[in-house]
């Protein structure tokens, strides 16, 4: 039996998430064999995936994790802690950062003014200290949103804000860089930014330690070239003498996730046949109409393809509240189930209780095929973010 038909064939309640143990472990090998491959350092980066009932499965394969503040790096530092806990933030609180310390081995900062303000305290508490750098260097123009080198990004210290604000004291704290400027591309990208790396801040490479490059490496996707990234990763090492990091969110989880839906009504507007299922767009699958994107759906095709065209909404008042256009071999009908794909990275981690939905279960698809659940919600979990 396979996994979509035990899914269709349980009786695990709707809506629910089912993280995929199987698929979590061939992930971590990929990532693993590269850094043995290469002498690198692959980081979990949790704003992606931060399910950390599935560290013990994930964490023999990583480095450690990577964090955006305090939260997060207090999660990486309890769920992973015999392994290296990073974090960059583009501005750190002064009322969290001693606390932060406690936590974090690696802090970067966002600007020279952050490098000024809490560089030395981190340096003194012995702690290994990055700048991140924006090399203004854009390769993917489909998902502006996501793009750090953009016109008027908030994200890393350009060359010319390098030149009018750091100073030799500066310099000599640092132990490395760090930049990151992918979303979801493959290792030409990569191979094209070390360029522009190199040729604005190559000056900087062979007085540091280390080097991270990021997330946005697609690096568990079927077409992803391995090869060309681990050539950038030993050139870049091989060059400059310094240890190499990468930190991918979504590589790690990479289709190793479902939403388990059932639709509950079916609906005409003019021409648009229209299903509404149990789960929201907007609650639980809100990268969806932030990215946006059209979501993998479980035995499905374009609109069109198919005899049975259909637009998937949520239950929720907002109109918006659209998941997309899928076709089907038959019509839709109450209570038919529905199993989107990919659904272990940006979700559970961004999910919401707008309009008083609920969040889903947590469940586990163990590598034997069984199901344990995870985490259950209820109407407390909504409640307790609105007062106490």
């Amino acid at each position: 039996m396979n996994t979509y038909t035990k899914i269709l064939e349980s009786e695990l309640p709707t809506p629910c998430y089912i993280l995929d143990e199987a698929k979590l472990i061939e992930n971590g090998k990929i990532l693993k064999d590269i850094q043995d491959r290469t002498g690198c350092k692959i980081l979990l980066a949790q704003k992606a995936f931060s399910n950390f009932n599935m560290y013990p499965v994930i964490a023999p394969y990583l480095a450690g994790t990577e964090a955006s503040g305090l939260f997060e790096a207090r999660l990486g530092a309890e769920e992973m802690p015999d392994k290296e806990c990073h974090v960059f933030c583009a501005a750190y609180k002064e009322q969290e950062f001693d606390e932060l310390l406690k936590y974090a081995g690696h802090i970067v900062f966002n600007s020279p003014s952050q490098l000024k303000k809490f560089g030395m305290k981190a340096k003194l508490a012995g702690k290994q200290i990055g700048l991140r750098i924006n090399p203004e260097f854009s390769t993917q123009d489909a998902h502006e949103i996501y793009d750090p080198c953009a016109d008027g990004s908030r994200l890393g210290t350009t060359i010319s804000q390098w030149n009018e604000l750091m100073n030799d004291e500066f310099v000599e704290m640092l132990d490395g860089l760090h930049f990151h400027t992918l979303c979801e591309q493959n290792s030409d990208a990569l191979e094209a930014t070390l360029a522009a790396v190199e040729e604005k801040f190559g000056f900087m490479l062979h007085k540091i330690k280390w080097l991270n490059m990021g997330g946005g490496h697609h690096i568990t996707r079927q077409d992803y070239d391995i090869d060309r990234l681990e050539k950038c990763i030993t050139s870049i090492q091989d060059k400059y003498g310094i240890q190499v990091y990468l930190e991918p969110g979504e590589a790690v989880a990479l289709n190793a996730g479902y939403l388990y839906t059932k639709v509950l009504d079916t609906i005409k507007n003019g021409d648009t046949n229209i299903a509404i299922t149990d789960m929201s767009a907007a609650c639980h699958t809100p990268d969806v109409i932030e990215m946006p994107y059209r979501p993998p759906l479980y035995n499905s095709g374009l609109p069109e393809e198919k005899k049975y065209t259909y637009r998937l909404g949520g239950p929720t008042c907002l109109a918006g509240d659209i998941i997309g256009d899928y076709s089907f071999d038959r019509q839709l009908a109450d209570g038919d189930g529905l199993i989107f794909e990919d659904m272990a990275i940006y979700s559970t981690c961004k999910n919401n209780t707008f309009n008083g939905m609920p969040l889903p279960d947590i469940w586990v698809l163990r590598k034997d095929g069984s199901f344990e659940l995870l985490a259950r919600f209820g109407y407390e979990d909504f409640k307790y973010r609105l007062g106490k």
